[in-house]
């Protein structure tokens, strides 16, 4: 009866083991996946805003409708323009009433205003150097007065887009040390309550490779459950930040989100195989006397 309440007792303590080391990893690697996710949608981010700086393409007041609209396909057709609106004088007074609260044509007498295009470019084309070759590009159209844009806008855009990639890869890199020490350390301890039965083994003559094995076997299975219990909860983060800032925070790309949870599963498959390797070797380097210390 003893030996009965002895051996449920030990199996209670070694399904708490591997529930706290299967959690823990869980945990761990949730936040490596968080961190993972957030760099993919920094660079969604970075798109976004790039994308949303317009320039105003300024067309002369002597243009005909049809020169302005055959420009606007020109651009339109081009690899490096995203979108583009027309804007006629009308509607540029109209925006320009409703911004200061009173009718300035009526006031002046005329509407002062001149028709334009605004301009999109895609992402990759939003940086200084870039848009310095399209402005000319713009000017050199024989419909357009001026072409404006906030260049102080764009510089800073860029400048702190390349700062926040920085301080997140940097980020990531410390996670990512932490994450290693974090689960090396939970295997560590469950590998050490174990160490009198390694030596048991040891004493019997069972072989390091024999030792081994079941630890190993168990460590990637565990790895593994982690790896799937923290996609469970990335996946739920993932779905409340797309439904709640859609236009800011999600993605569209499965593909990606894909590999990203594949790489965690990996990622917990891995750090738990290498720590429980290492842990399990250095207590087969042990005598009997030094597993009391």
């Amino acid at each position: 009866m003893m030996k009965k309440k002895d051996s449920q007792h030990t199996q209670r303590q070694l399904r708490n083991s591997y529930f706290t080391t299967v959690i823990s990893i869980a945990l761990v690697l949730f936040l490596l996946g968080a961190v993972g996710y957030l760099m993919l949608n920094a660079q969604r981010l970075s798109a976004y805003v790039k994308e949303n700086i317009g320039f105003n393409i300024v067309l002369k007041d002597n243009v005909r409708e049809v020169e302005v609209r055959r420009l606007q396909k020109y651009l339109d057709a081009s690899s490096y323009v995203k979108s583009t609106e027309y804007i006629d004088k009308e509607r540029a007074a109209k925006e320009l009433q409703e911004q200061l609260g009173e009718d300035f044509v009526d006031f002046l007498g005329y509407n002062p205003l001149l028709s334009s295009i605004e301009v999109k470019l895609f992402a990759e084309y939003a940086n200084p150097d870039s848009i310095k070759n399209v402005e000319e590009i713009f000017s050199s159209f024989s419909q357009v007065k001026e072409v404006f844009y906030q260049k102080n806008l764009i510089q800073k855009v860029n400048n702190n887009v390349n700062k926040i990639s920085l301080v997140l890869l940097i980020f990531s890199i410390l996670l990512l040390l932490i994450a290693i020490a974090l689960i090396n350390n939970t295997i560590r301890l469950s590998v050490y309550a174990k160490r009198f039965l390694i030596n048991t083994m040891q004493l019997v003559g069972a072989t390091k490779g024999f030792i081994r094995k079941p630890f190993v076997s168990t460590s990637i299975f565990h790895g593994f459950i982690g790896g799937v219990i923290a996609n469970g909860m990335l996946a739920g983060a993932i779905y409340i930040l797309h439904r709640e800032l859609g236009g800011f925070i999600g993605f569209d790309n499965i593909e990606l989100i894909g590999i990203l949870f594949i790489l965690v599963i990996l990622l917990g498959i891995l750090l738990s195989l290498i720590s429980t390797y290492f842990a399990v070797n250095k207590y087969l380097r042990l005598k009997t006397d030094q597993l009391y210390f």
